[in-house]
């Protein structure tokens, strides 16, 4: 069984693991002793170990997931070789990946904390040579993209890897709906799950344009609804949030 080396584990990292455990040996390296002690207690077949002065990397399959700002410090503390690096840093570079951490081939990706439920749209990047070993990984969470630019990697992480945020807005926005015009919040919960479950196999099969055609029908609630969300500025609104979800990506990236 192939060894992966978590180095961070905080929210994603958790949802990568609980995703690749079964088919992977898994060891994490964090900085809080305590979480990580919550952690093995919930996957007992991972190794867990707290980071510290010095951290061995030599040959290692490593799968980063600290927070971008925090790759200074620990690059200090790295010693050794690595034979492959996964960067799951927002808007890290891979030239500043092979600046601060020694290996012989680097990926970039980026999942989303859909790989809780093996659900991540995960896409990826980086050196041609281990393009199968990265799709193989992240498709144990879920589906996986894999883009020839790292241009085309940050746009990926405005839209699949801020995502699930935007549409948690869009999901709460509906619920409030209901619930202002006199469904229970709890009924209302039930009909925005459903509602995306089904939605998930119909974007899947359908263009965007082909769903809405196929559910607004002349002069109907879907037309009068749709017209309304138009006038709110819905769509400039989440065209604007995936351009600065962008913006800030490749600024990540110049910092």
């Amino acid at each position: 069984m192939e060894k992966l080396t978590f180095i961070g584990n905080g929210n994603m990292a958790k949802a990568m693991i609980k995703g690749l455990a079964n088919k992977y040996e898994i060891d994490v390296l964090g900085r809080n002793e305590k979480s990580l002690e919550a952690l093995k207690h919930e996957l007992a077949m991972i190794e867990v170990s707290k980071i510290g002065e010095k951290l061995d990397i030599e040959n290692k399959n490593i799968v980063l997931c600290v927070k971008p700002n925090s790759l200074d410090d620990l690059s200090l503390k790295l010693i050794g070789e690595a034979r492959c690096v996964y960067s799951v840093l927002a808007g890290t570079k891979l030239e500043t990946l092979k600046n601060k951490i020694c290996a012989t081939n680097y990926i970039r990706t980026m999942p989303n904390i859909g790989a809780t439920y093996q659900k991540s749209m995960t896409t990826i990047t980086g050196d041609e040579a281990l393009k199968s070993s990265a799709l193989e990984i992240f498709n144990c969470i879920g589906t996986t993209l894999w883009v020839k630019s790292e241009k085309e990697l940050d746009v990926a992480t405005a839209v699949a890897g801020s995502g699930p945020a935007f549409l948690a807005l869009i999901a709460e926005a509906l619920s409030d709906g209901a619930v202002n015009n006199g469904l229970s919040r709890n009924d209302a919960n039930i009909l925005v799950s459903g509602l995306f479950d089904g939605f998930s196999a119909l974007i899947a099969n359908n263009k965007p344009s082909e769903i809405k055609d196929s559910v607004m029908s002349p002069g109907g609630t879907t037309a009068s609804g749709y017209a309304s969300m138009e006038k709110s500025g819905v769509r400039s609104g989440m065209i604007e949030a995936i351009n600065n979800a962008y913006a800030k990506a490749v600024l990540l990236g110049k910092n």
